[in-house]
C-alpha cells in the first residue's frame, strides 16, 4: 500500500464502523483484504491514542449477557480475538499488537485470547510460533506469565533458530514479570545451556537475556570461564551489532585466571576496534581496558594500549552525540591509562561548530593532556577560546589556563602572561575569572608573581561577583604590605559590607 493510501488510515474512526468493517468481506474475500484494512485503521487509531479502540475487545453480543445465555455465549468471541483464528500472518501481527496494547486495561478479556496464543505456539510456521511467544511474553497478566512457562521450555529447544533466539529473550521478560516463578523453574539453567548452541544469533540472545537477569537479580550472578569466553569470542564476527555489544558487555563479568588468558581474549576482540558501529567500538575499548588490569607483560600492555587510540580518533569524526560519548570514555581512559592518548592533544581542539557540551568535555581532555612539551600550543588554543561568544565556555577556558599554571610549574609564567593578556581586554566576566584563578596561583606559589597585583587592582570596578570579590579581598589582605593603598581598596569593599554575600564578608 502506498504512502498516500496509508495516510487515509489515520482518521479518527468510530467503534461501530470499524466493527462492521471487521465483519465485512465474507467468504468471497479469500485474502481477507477487508479485514486487513479494518485492522490497519484500528492500529492507526491506537497510534493516535484513540482509547475508544479498547471497546473492540468486547462484541455487542457479550455486552448483553442475558441474551448470550439464551442463544449460546460460547459461540461468540470478542471482535479482535475472533480475528486471531484466521491463518494470516499479517492479521495475527495486528491482532497481537492490539492485544499487547490493551491487555493491561482489559485483563479479563485478554485472557480469552490465551488459548489461541497457546495454539499458535505449536503452529507449523516458525514465524507464527515466534510471534505468539513474543506477544505472550510482553503481556504482564498473571495468567499469561504462568501459562507461558511450560511451552517456553519446549521452544527453547525448537528446531528453528529464530524461535530459539526469541525464546531466549522471553526468559528475561518473564523474569521481569515474576522473578520468584522463574527462579523456581529450570528456565535459567536451560538458558545457560543455550550458550553452546550452534547458531551465533541464539548464543548472543541467550547471553543478552542472562546479562539482563543478572542485572536485575540479587541472587543470580553471571560468571564465565575461559572456555565459555573463548568459544563466545569466536562467534563474535557472525553476530549482529546488537549481539556483539551484549557479548562484549558479558565479558566484563569474566575474571581471567592468569595473564595469558586475558591477553588472548583481548587480542581476539581487538579486531572489533575497526567496526563501523560506535557502540561496538566503545564497548570493545571498555572490555580491553578491563582485561589490561590482568595482563602482566608491560610490552603487551603497551601494544594493546596503542590499538585503542586510532578508533577513538575515528569516532570524533561522527555526530556530536557520538563525539560526546567518545570524549567521556576518553576521560575515563586517561585517568587509568594516560599513555593511550598522550600524543593526541591536537585532535581534541574545539571546532567552531561543536555543541557547548562537546567543547566543555574537550576542554577537560586538553587540560589532562597538557604537558611541558605542548603547553605553548595549548595556551594559544585556550586564548582563542577565551575570545568566543559563549560566556560559559569562555569562563571555563580562563579557568583552565589558571589550573595549568598550578599543574605545570615550569609553565606558570606563560600561563600568567596569557591571563594578563586576557585581563587587558577589560571584559567583565574574563577579568573576574582571571582574578579567581590568580588567587589560586598565589596560593600555590607564595611570594612569586606579585608584580601582577597592581594590574588586578586597576580592575576593581569590574568585580561584581561574590567569588571574584572574595578572591580580590584575599589577595589584598595577603599582600597588604606590598600594596600602597591597600586600606583604601579594602574600604571600598567595607562600604557595602552588610549587602555582600557570606562568601565575601567572611
Amino acid at each position: 500500500m502506498s504512502g498516500g493510501q496509508d495516510a487515509k488510515l489515520f482518521a479518527r474512526g468510530k467503534v461501530a464502523e470499524l466493527r462492521a468493517e471487521l465483519e465485512a468481506g465474507g467468504r468471497r474475500d479469500k485474502n481477507y483484504s477487508a479485514k486487513k484494512v479494518a485492522l490497519k485503521k484500528i492500529v492507526a487509531n491506537m497510534t493516535m491514542n484513540n482509547n475508544d479502540m479498547v471497546l473492540l475487545f468486547v462484541s455487542w453480543l457479550q455486552l448483553n449477557h442475558d441474551i448470550l445465555s439464551v442463544t449460546g455465549a460460547h459461540k461468540f468471541q470478542p471482535d479482535i480475538i475472533a480475528q486471531m483464528q484466521i491463518a494470516s500472518l499479517d492479521i495475527k501481527k495486528m491482532c497481537y499488537l492490539y492485544l499487547v496494547n490493551y491487555a493491561r486495561a482489559k485483563p479479563q478479556e485478554a485472557v480469552r485470547a490465551l488459548p489461541y496464543l497457546m495454539e499458535d505456539l505449536n503452529d507449523t510456521n516458525p514465524l507464527v510460533r515466534a510471534l505468539a511467544l513474543r506477544t505472550v511474553s510482553y503481556i504482564h497478566v498473571r495468567e499469561f506469565v504462568e501459562g507461558t512457562v511450560s511451552p517456553l521450555k519446549k521452544l527453547l529447544k525448537d528446531t528453528d533458530a529464530y524461535v530459539r533466539k526469541t525464546a531466549a529473550l522471553c526468559v528475561a521478560k518473564l523474569y521481569d514479570h515474576d522473578r520468584q516463578l522463574i527462579e523456581g523453574t529450570d528456565l535459567i539453567d536451560r538458558l545457560n545451556s543455550m550458550l553452546r548452541d550452534e547458531n551465533a544469533t541464539v548464543i548472543s540472545n541467550a547471553l543478552a537475556s542472562l546479562v539482563d537477569i543478572w542485572n536485575r537479580s540479587e541472587n543470580i550472578k553471571l560468571s564465565l570461564d575461559y572456555n565459555n569466553a573463548s568459544n563466545i569470542a569466536q562467534i563474535l564476527p557472525s553476530c549482529s551489532e546488537w549481539g556483539q555489544t551484549y557479548i562484549l558487555e558479558a565479558f566484563t563479568s569474566y575474571i581471567p585466571q592468569d595473564s595469558s588468558e586475558a591477553l588472548l581474549l583481548a587480542e581476539r576482540i581487538s579486531s572489533l576496534l575497526l567496526h563501523t558501529n560506535a557502540a561496538v567500538v566503545l564497548t570493545t575499548i571498555r572490555v580491553m581496558m578491563y582485561l589490561l588490569n590482568y595482563i602482566a607483560d608491560p610490552r603487551s600492555i603497551d601494544n594493546l594500549a596503542m590499538k585503542l587510540s586510532p578508533p577513538l580518533v575515528t569516532l570524533l569524526s561522527k555526530g556530536p552525540e557520538i563525539q560526546y560519548l567518545t570524549l567521556r570514555n576518553a576521560l575515563l581512559i586517561l585517568q587509568r591509562r594516560p599513555e593511550v592518548l598522550r600524543n593526541d592533544v591536537r585532535i581534541f581542539f574545539c571546532k567552531y561548530n561543536d555543541p557547548i557540551y562537546v567543547k566543555v568535555t574537550k576542554l577537560e581532555l586538553i587540560f589532562m593532556l597538557a604537558n611541558e612539551n605542548n603547553i605553548q600550543q595549548v595556551l594559544a588554543e585556550l586564548r582563542e577560546y577565551a575570545t568566543e561568544i559563549d560566556v560559559h565556555f569562555v569562563r571555563k577556558s580562563v579557568r583552565a589556563i589558571g589550573k595549568l599554571a598550578i599543574k605545570l610549574e615550569a609553565a606558570a609564567q606563560s600561563c600568567i602572561d596569557a591571563l594578563l593578556e586576557l585581563v587587558s581586554t577589560r571584559v567583565s566576566y574574563i577579568v573576574q575569572e582571571a582574578t579567581v584563578v590568580i588567587r589560586n596561583i598565589f596560593r600555590k606559589y607564595p611570594n612569586r608573581y606579585e608584580g601582577i597585583i597592581s594590574i588586578l587592582c586597576e580592575h576593581l570596578d569590574s568585580l561584581d561577583e561574590p567569588e571574584a570579590k572574595a578572591a580580590m579581598i584575599w589577595i589584598i589582605g595577603q599582600y597588604a604590605d606590598r600594596i600602597d593603598n591597600s586600606e583604601v581598596l579594602l574600604d571600598d569593599f567595607l562600604f557595602a559590607f552588610k549587602e555582600e554575600t557570606y562568601e565575601v564578608r567572611k
